[in-house]
């Protein structure tokens, strides 16, 4: 028989779930008008630039909504939720393993001290800290609020990444029309069809 979610512990985070969660689904949409505007930049981003450098955030956005719908979820044990927060933990900072090694890699963008801070370091710290704190879940009260500051966190990355796009195609002048290239000459007339 499954206990109520109330005998977790879990139902007195429940509103604060659902807010983070709806943010990070909210902005996950806006993450991908941002693509879109890159899409039409007169020279796209390379690939590899926008799988180190934009999908990460989309990533962090869903891993905010992802941690939301485990807690939210009624339980009837906080194993299940501890199971699931390790796994995210895990998968997520091995994740942030690879978009660092994608960033070094990719040439179409040099990142700088910021770049490596806000797309490497602090997500590895946060994965690491989900993965922890699912260890201790059932343990100790102080878990509940290392998991809520997490989900907290993968938010601030991803606003604070996506700022960071945005600003660079408007002070590079990257997502303008190239005004300074000239007009394409006019098509040549084809010749006249003999009778």
């Amino acid at each position: 028989m499954l206990t109520p979610m109330a005998n977790t512990g879990l139902s007195a985070w429940h509103d604060y779930y659902v807010i983070v969660g709806s943010s990070g689904a909210a902005l996950i949409g806006i993450q991908f008008v941002v693509i879109t505007l890159i899409g039409q930049r007169p020279e796209p981003a390379p690939a590899e630039t926008v799988q180190a450098f934009g999908t990460p955030t989309v990533v962090h956005f869903a891993s905010a909504l992802l941690v939301s719908a485990i807690m939210a979820a009624p339980w009837p044990s906080l194993f299940g939720p501890a199971l699931a927060l390790g796994v995210c933990g895990v998968a997520g900072f091995a994740y942030s393993l690879l978009v660092t090694y994608r960033a070094r890699r990719q040439t179409g963008y040099e990142p700088v001290a910021e770049d490596w801070l806000w797309y490497s370091i602090v997500p590895l710290l946060l994965y690491a800290s989900l993965a922890i704190s699912a260890l201790f879940f059932w343990k100790t009260e102080a878990a509940d609020f290392s998991v809520a500051a997490t989900a907290l966190g993968f938010l601030f990355i991803g606003i604070n990444n996506a700022w960071d796009t945005v600003t660079h195609l408007v002070v590079t002048g990257t997502g303008a029309p190239n005004v300074a290239s000239p007009t394409p000459p006019p098509s040549p007339t084809p010749p006249p069809l003999s009778p």
